[in-house]
């Protein structure tokens, strides 16, 4: 796996959109949605409708994948 961002193209709410993250965030992405039942997309515009606008979509997507695995961490 690479160190570098790739660049993957997310559709939310109709609109197309590119997101650049490191392949781990995008394997811990997509296994979260997966095991929430939801479209990686459906997540993204989520999470894009919750952010702030003095944050990227890209950082709040690292910032729900830090979470999501933390709060595992905590339960176990």
């Amino acid at each position: 796996m690479s160190g570098r961002p790739k660049k993957h193209s997310l559709t939310l709410r109709g609109h197309r959109t590119s997101v650049s993250l490191e392949d781990e965030f995008w394997d811990a992405f997509r296994e979260i949605a997966a095991a929430r039942g939801r479209a990686i997309n459906d997540l993204a515009a989520e999470i894009d409708a919750e952010r702030g606008l003095d944050l990227g979509l890209a950082s709040a997507i690292r910032l729900t994948v830090l979470r999501h695995y933390r709060d595992l961490a905590n339960t176990q």
